[in-house]
Formats: C-alpha cells, sequence, structure tokens
C-alpha cells in the first residue's frame, strides 16, 4: 500500500525553513510521502510566519487557499500562538501549534493520515543530512532558538521564547553531515547569532573527540575547517564580533557580516530597546575594514518608527553616507500586536513612512551602485545557483541568496548549479555584477573571495 502524503507549505524567514525540514525529516524517516500539489496530498501542513501584519495576512491567505484545495490542513509556526485568530479566521482547521513544536506538528499528521504500513528503513530512506528544502549546494545551519532581548517593536521573544543555543557537538556534526552531501555554503543563523552559547555559560562541548566552548568564535573558527563557504547571518555587533574579522582577512570564512542596525539614531535605537548600540559603532566598522578590506556588511532597516522626526530620518541617511554598508534593506515600521512599540506616542503617518522609505531606498541604491561600479575589473569566486536561457547566474561572497545580489556569468564552459568559477568583473548595476567566467585552471577551493 502507498505511503500517505503531505503537502507542505513553508512562509517566512531562513529560520523557519529549518523548522519546517525539521519536520518534513521526521515525517520521511515516519514513512510518508511528501508532495508539492495540494489535490493529491492526504493532509496540508502550512508553517507559518507572524512577524508583522502583512506576513500574517500572507500566512492567512495560504491557510485559506490549502483548506479551499485540499481541505485538510495543519497550521504550524510563529503565527500559531494566535490559534484563535487563525480558528476565527479558519475554523476547518485540524490543527494549530506553535514554533518548534515539531512532535505536535508531526503528531497531529499521524491523526489526520495514519500511516497506511509500518515504516520500512530500507525503503524509507532519509539522507543523513536529512530533508533540505534548499538546492543541494548551500543550507541554513541554525545554531539557536529564541532571543534574550526584548526590542519594542518585536515579538519574537513571545513567540520563541528566551535564548536556547544548541549543543556545539550538535551543531558541528549537523555541519558535517552537510558537508558530506556536498554542501558548499553554510549559512549560519540564529536570533540572534553572536550570542550563542551565552545562555549555557560558554560551556565546552564536544565534536570528534575535542572539546570546543559554545561560543560564536569558536563556533566560526570550527566551522571554517571544512573549507567551505561559512556565512554569518543575523549577528549582533557585540564587541566579541570584532573577533571573528581576524578569520574573515585570513580567507577562514567568508568576509560578509549581517547586522540588523534598525536604525542609527541614538533616540530611536533607545525607543527601540535595541542591543548592543555604541556611538563607536562607525568606528568599529572603519576598523573592521581596516583589518578586512574585503568585508561585506550587509543590514536592515526600519524608517517610521514611532517619534522618529525629520533630524531622526536625516541622520540615519548621513549616518548611511558614513557606514557605506554594501547591502540593504529597509521596512516600513508596521504595528505588531503584542509590541510595546504599539503604545509609544507621535506614531507617524503612512505617507510619512512611505516618503521616507522612497527616499531611504534612493539614498542607498547610490551608495550600492558606487561600491559595486568599484569592483569591475577585479576577481571574485563565483558559486553558480541556476543556468536560464541568458546562462549561468551565481553569488559572489558578497552575496547572500535570495536577499542580495547576483553575478551573471558569461562562458563558453557548461556549469551547473554548485560550481565554484573564477570571474573577471566587467560590469556592474545598481544590485548586480557580471563577468566573464576565466577558466577551470582559475578555480579555487570555496573558501575565499
Amino acid at each position: 500500500m502507498s505511503s500517505p502524503k503531505v503537502g507542505f507549505v513553508s512562509l517566512g524567514c531562513p529560520k523557519a525553513l529549518v523548522d519546517s525540514e525539521r519536520i518534513l525529516t521526521q515525517l520521511r524517516t515516519d514513512g510518508y510521502a511528501i508532495t508539492p500539489e495540494y489535490d493529491n496530498a492526504d493532509v496540508v501542513v502550512v508553517n507559518t510566519c507572524g512577524f508583522i501584519d502583512s506576513a500574517k495576512a500572507e500566512s492567512l491567505e495560504a491557510i485559506g487557499e490549502a483548506i479551499a484545495e485540499n481541505g485538510k490542513v495543519i497550521v504550524t509556526g510563529c503565527m500559531g500562538v494566535e490559534e484563535n485568530l487563525i480558528r476565527e479566521v479558519h475554523p476547518a482547521v485540524l490543527a494549530v501549534t506553535g514554533p518548534q513544536q515539531y512532535e505536535q506538528v508531526v503528531r497531529a499528521v499521524h491523526e489526520a493520515a495514519p500511516p497506511r504500513r509500518e515504516h520500512d528503513p530500507y525503503v524509507d530512506l532519509v539522507p543523513p543530512q536529512g530533508v533540505k528544502l534548499t538546492p543541494r549546494h548551500y543550507a541554513y545551519l541554525k545554531i539557536s532558538e529564541g532571543c534574550n532581548h526584548r526590542c519594542s517593536f518585536c515579538i519574537i521573544p513571545s513567540m520563541r521564547g528566551d535564548l536556547v543555543s544548541r549543543p556545539i557537538g550538535d551543531v558541528m556534526g549537523e555541519a558535517e553531515r552537510l558537508v558530506q552531501a556536498g554542501v558548499k555554503e553554510l549559512l549560519v543563523i540564529s536570533q540572534d547569532t553572536s550570542a550563542y552559547g551565552v545562555d549555557v555559560k560558554f560551556r565546552s562541548g564536544f565534536w570528534n573527540g575535542r572539546p570546543i566552548k559554545t561560543r560564536f568564535t569558536q563556533l566560526a573558527e570550527a566551522l571554517s575547517e571544512f573549507g567551505i563557504w561559512v556565512r554569518l547571518h543575523y549577528v549582533y555587533p557585540y564587541p566579541h564580533v570584532d573577533e571573528v574579522i581576524p578569520l574573515m582577512a585570513e580567507g577562514k570564512i567568508l568576509p560578509y557580516l549581517d547586522i540588523p542596525f534598525q536604525h542609527a539614531s541614538p533616540r530611536i535605537l533607545r525607543a527601540m530597546k535595541r542591543p548592543a548600540f555604541e556611538d563607536r559603532t562607525l568606528s568599529r566598522i572603519k576598523q573592521w575594514r581596516e583589518a578586512c578590506p574585503d568585508l561585506t556588511l550587509r543590514s536592515t532597516f526600519i524608517v517610521g518608527f514611532p517619534g522618529e522626526t525629520e533630524e531622526d530620518f536625516q541622520y540615519l541617511l548621513d549616518w548611511m553616507s558614513e557606514a557605506q554598508l554594501d547591502r540593504v534593506g529597509c521596512f516600513q515600521y508596521s504595528p505588531v500586536e503584542g509590541a510595546q512599540a504599539n503604545a509609544l506616542p507621535d506614531q507617524v503617518p503612512d505617507e510619512v513612512k512611505q516618503e521616507r522609505w522612497e527616499r531611504f531606498m534612493e539614498h542607498q541604491q547610490a551608495i550600492s551602485t558606487a561600491r559595486l561600479a568599484a569592483k569591475v575589473g577585479s576577481e571574485v569566486d563565483v558559486l553558480i545557483d541556476e543556468i536560464d536561457e541568458d546562462g549561468p547566474i551565481g553569488r559572489s561572497s558578497a552575496d547572500a541568496p535570495e536577499i542580495d545580489g547576483n553575478v551573471f556569468v558569461n562562458t563558453e564552459r557548461v556549469l551547473q548549479p554548485g560550481d565554484l568559477v573564477r570571474v573577471k568583473v566587467t560590469d556592474s548595476d545598481e544590485y548586480d555584477l557580471y563577468g566573464d567566467d576565466l577558466g577551470a585552471e582559475a578555480v579555487r577551493p570555496a573558501r575565499q573571495n
């Protein structure tokens, strides 16, 4: 008898994607088949995002679509903490669970679509690295859950709880399995990557019989031993972040830091209750670049936060001119139910938010264009992500998948996703680079730019 089939919809950030991978791995281990189609699935799981109102609306829409197309729907993820709202809009859902509640999701699937036969480990094969939703040449490595901070615009701690670091032996074991499966880039993620190990007081763990401290810097150094690309995301600029810059300068990990600055005005940052902000941020950025000239800095910002004046916004633009960040995302402030910022006075009108967002993006676009133009004539390593009708498309060490730019490669060779090629940059625009493949003899290990 054939295995029951589970449809799966995964919304939200890479951290939610890893949650989806864990659920799918367990379901495959239990003998279920996974299908991308609604109509031939025995049940559909929707992993939701509930960070901001637009994400909640997208999640509710996805749930509704799954109910209309299939009828048997289980909801999980960040929006699962608002079970009453979900059931009010979609009373037909079978079960609702919150984030990280993997066992409850699997149990609900078992109840909705019981296995039709006993699980056979010789038939229901699951790869050692688990089921991945990313292309086989890169993978997200989640090192912790939750967050100890209480930023006034954020409800993540109420959804996912305080910081809980994974044992470093488990993290390194997963990384090793991914590398053995052919992954060429690990993207390290969590809510607060540089706080890794704080909750366990940086205690030592073991990997392959050797002790390693559960600490951000030691983890980065250990991951560098695999000789693949290691990219650090969601890094708050605590003082010890300075310690990973030499690893980047030495080519051990990618010269890339994703730091969510969110704003620059000291007054707004205090209202946001942002951690690890200090007046020396610009000087630290300068020091980082002096130590590692190839360093790429990416960040995200919020405009239109309650109380933000034109002076605060201009302060942000001036700071951006000084910081010269390479990659930047920007969001208009959106009230989230349960966030402290909702009660702050002087809410900014929507039209002002829109106008500031447009000015911010135009300002940063000019910075990005100039920084990319400076790369014309240089050589960069490029990891190929896809091949389209115009040729290979990849990323340099300065580009994370799906959120940063691309490198469009001109080549006579037949390349495949996952290939690492050396490219001479011939042109650029606001976000992307264009270049010529320098040939097979120019390819080097995937560990430096």
